[in-house]
């Protein structure tokens, strides 16, 4: 005959309340806690198991090297992607963390996914373009006029680079009475923001004769968004925002924008656009001064028509013949007169004519081409881009660019004297 006994076990312990959940219960309430504890926000991480549901939606796992977590994008947001993600490939996740309650699985429900690295350059763009417009260094009441006439100009870019090349060629060309100044900085790579914030700051503190700058070009030529990184900088847009010498960005190609454009006092598409923006075109101000010379002239000679038309209505009036001899007197008076501003005139006249011409003169001085019109020639090193000054400055076999009055020649050094 068998005997049993049982024992009454541990009593059960109850929740908060004496309540006892479900799983669903649980579940939800997880799925709420999560959702409330956690907004929206930004997960990047790599793409694995990735499979594409008939009904549009994608599900894939979101991983990095110490953990992973489970993904879906909904169909209404999947069809918007302007690329479809590939397993392996890295991601910019924007969502909210919750819990497929019938699975009891945490997941990332997503609302926007981007490629990594780009993606999330632009999205540093964007947090500091927000920053500093808060701050107010994009207001336009601050931005000041670039000089009409500048004798000292600034640039702030890489003296390797081909918009150094641009703005040299283009401002010489335009306006050769303006001297150039070149305040070497890297443009691209680590610690490239840093050198431009110094090169700003150098050419800032620049005086001769008790004068700084009149203007300051920043920039470089064009790349990829990586490469135009630097003027995406804090710290560069804080050395142009507090430059005392007006700042004319010049970054990239026309279509590329940066933190640099929008804060200083005025954005050229361009390096080569720059340079047009800084300096006049010398033949407009040639122009300019003839069109207001014969303005002069014209009322020069507006001015003699009145007084012979005055003289005139004299000669013709009725005291004129009464006081013949009078007015005779006044007549050769007048003709005397008339003479003098004849001569005056036509003094004047030379004047400006000589001040356009010793202007001209000047012009043509310091035009470039005109010394090699004169059976000059300019060396230049192409592999360096330098101009060569003396012949121990090439070797044997280097290959030069010879600029002459008309054209270029293309040479390689044979020998050196």
């Amino acid at each position: 005959m068998y005997s049993f006994h049982f024992e009454e076990g541990p009593p059960v312990r109850r929740g908060w309340g004496g309540r006892v959940y479900t799983v669903s219960e649980l579940n939800r309430e997880v799925r709420e806690l999560l959702e409330s504890a956690l907004a929206y926000l930004w997960v990047e991480g790599e793409v694995s198991n990735l499979k594409l549901h008939s009904s549009g939606h994608l599900y894939f796992t979101l991983k990095d090297e110490g953990a992973e977590i489970d993904a879906a994008l909904f169909g209404a947001e999947s069809r918007g992607l302007a690329f479809l993600p590939e397993n392996g490939q890295k991601v910019l996740a924007f969502g909210r963390v919750t819990i497929f309650e019938r699975r009891g699985r945490y997941q990332l429900v997503i609302r926007e996914l981007r490629p990594a690295g780009i993606g999330r350059l632009q999205l540093e763009f964007e947090r500091l373009k927000e920053h500093l417009r808060a701050e107010g260094l994009f207001d336009e009441a601050r931005k000041r006029p670039l000089p009409p006439f500048p004798e000292l100009i600034g640039i702030v870019t890489s003296p390797e680079g081909a918009a150094i090349r641009d703005i040299c060629s283009i401002i010489a060309r335009r306006y050769p009475l303006v001297e150039l100044l070149l305040f070497p900085a890297r443009v691209q790579g680590e610690g490239a923001a840093a050198e431009i914030a110094r090169a700003i700051a150098a050419a800032n503190e620049y005086r001769r004769d008790g004068r700084g700058l009149d203007v300051l070009i920043v920039g470089r030529g064009g790349g990829s968004l990586e490469d135009l990184w630097a003027f995406n900088e804090e710290i560069v847009a804080r050395a142009i925002y507090g430059s005392k010498v007006p700042v004319v960005s010049a970054v990239g190609h026309e279509i590329d924008f940066t933190i640099a454009d929008f804060v200083a006092d005025v954005r050229a598409p361009t390096p080569s656009a720059a340079a047009e923006l800084v300096v006049p075109d010398r033949a407009e101000i040639i122009a300019r001064i003839r069109e207001r010379l014969g303005k002069l002239i014209n009322a020069e000679q507006s001015l003699l028509q009145q007084q012979e038309a005055r003289l005139e209505s004299i000669l013709r009036s009725y005291a004129f013949r009464l006081t013949g001899k009078r007015l005779e007197e006044e007549l050769q008076a007048l003709d005397e007169l008339g003479e003098r501003l004849g001569r005056a005139i036509a003094r004047h006249l030379q004047r400006c004519e000589e001040q356009l011409q010793s202007l001209l003169g000047r012009l043509e001085v310091a035009n470039p081409l005109a010394v090699l019109a004169r059976g000059y020639a300019i060396a230049i090193d192409l592999r360096s881009g330098r101009v060569m000054k003396a012949a121990a400055e090439a070797a044997v076999g280097d290959r030069l660019k010879v600029r002459l009055h008309r054209g270029e020649l293309l040479c390689r050094v044979e020998e050196v004297g």
